[in-house]
């Protein structure tokens, strides 16, 4: 009889919210039987209570004869029996855990781990605690794909804690954004105007590529992607590649880093005076077309220009009235300015000159000379007898 009072007695201190020490007799069917310690109380364990993970083995966290700190939920009674155990959770204990390390924490930095993906962001766990990571708040950029963190630790601000509302609310950008202007500031302290530096293109734009150096992006303008005219960034350059670029310009006010492509690469016009010479007559496309004449390419990259005077012998009014973008032409080089990568071409220079172009401008010649000189005032007066007569030859018979 004393040992059945007991055993009541020992019923009676075991309450829903209480920590107690349990030992796991059996693992079965997806559950573990433990006994609470001190008080011969049987309780229930199920993977639910254990893990977040509903596809895990729960062998994997619980065999028979360990020792574990549970929290005790409620009472179960038996539906054939007037058994009465006791539903367990390791889960929910490691969770209050995790609020009492939490709460007052606000702004500090945690390691979390990414466990599924959401609608509007992630979920996370920290310490079996479940936190959410909204899609705004994961990286400087807003990700629409957010399965790639999870299964990830992840470094988070805590943005707000309420045990009450079970709200756990964290941010991965402020940590992100933190990094990145540690890592502007040693990048910008060691990069220098006109070096080389490695990177790895981040991503396209329709204007260029953004180039991360290890924290910050530089961009490549599409205007320095090529030595090619009109090129689209996609068709030099893919997400992910490794290049050397060649630093043009540093605003770290700003943050921005104005980088080079082009320039770290053989450019068409390096040692064009051995490709090109005065005189060489060569076949070339054309490739525009101005108000003032066509720009005509007579090797990769390198396009001269016909001006409207030198396309033909005759007067061209619209170089559009005589050429068309594609058009195979031959030219005649009449001038080459490596430096101000400059190519001066004629079509007229290989063409007969009409005679009637000719005789233009041979009268245009003779337009141009300069007239005679007038002959220059006389500062004398001729005597009589070389006039031939007097005045008053003629008004001497007039009476006045």
């Amino acid at each position: 009889m004393n040992e059945f009072e007991d055993l009541l007695n020992s019923v009676s201190e075991v309450n829903p919210g209480d920590v107690v020490t349990a030992e796991v007799l059996t693992v079965d069917n997806g559950q573990a039987n433990v006994i609470i310690e001190g008080t011969g109380i049987e309780g229930v364990l199920t993977l639910r209570e254990l893990t977040n993970n509903r596809e895990a083995d729960i062998n994997d966290f619980v065999n028979a004869g360990d020792k574990i700190e549970v929290l005790v939920l409620r009472q179960v009674v038996g539906k054939d029996t007037d058994t009465v155990t006791y539903l367990v959770s390791k889960k929910r204990l490691e969770a209050r855990k995790a609020w009492d390390k939490l709460v007052g924490r606000e702004g500090e930095v945690v390691t979390v781990k990414g466990t599924r993906a959401v609608k509007g962001g992630l979920s996370v766990e920290f310490e079996g605690l479940r936190g959410f990571i909204p899609a705004s708040m994961l990286d400087t950029r807003f990700v629409r794909n957010t399965e790639q963190f999870v299964g990830q630790d992840i470094e988070a601000k805590i943005k707000e804690v309420d045990p009450a509302e079970n709200r756990f609310i964290l941010s991965r950008r402020e940590v992100v954004e933190e990094k990145n202007a540690a890592a502007r500031q040693e990048i910008f302290s060691k990069l220098e105007v006109g070096s080389i530096v490695k990177g790895k293109v981040a991503r396209l734009t329709s204007f260029g590529a953004f180039v991360d150096l290890g924290g910050v992006d530089g961009l490549v303008h599409v205007t320095e992607l090529s030595h090619e005219r009109n090129v689209s960034p996609k068709s030099v350059v893919s997400v992910g590649d490794e290049i050397d670029v060649k630093v043009l310009a540093i605003d770290e006010e700003a943050g921005r880093i104005s980088l080079s492509l082009k320039a770290t690469t053989p450019g068409p016009w390096d040692g064009v005076e051995q490709k090109l010479a005065a005189g060489d007559v060569i076949d070339g496309k054309v490739k525009r077309l101005t108000d003032f004449g066509a720009f005509v390419e007579v090797l990769p990259g390198i396009d001269g220009l016909v001006h409207i005077s030198q396309i033909s012998h005759k007067r061209v009014e619209n170089p559009k009235d005589v050429l068309s973008v594609g058009q195979d032409v031959q030219v005649k080089v009449l001038s080459v300015d490596a430096d101000a990568e400059r190519v001066s071409l004629s079509i007229k220079a290989l063409q007969e000159r009409p005679a009637d172009a000719e005789g233009q401008n041979q009268g245009e010649k003779r337009q141009s000379r300069p007239r005679r000189q007038k002959r220059e005032k006389r500062d004398y007066e001729l005597p009589e007898t070389q006039t031939g007569f007097s005045m008053a030859d003629l008004f001497g018979d007039i009476e006045l």
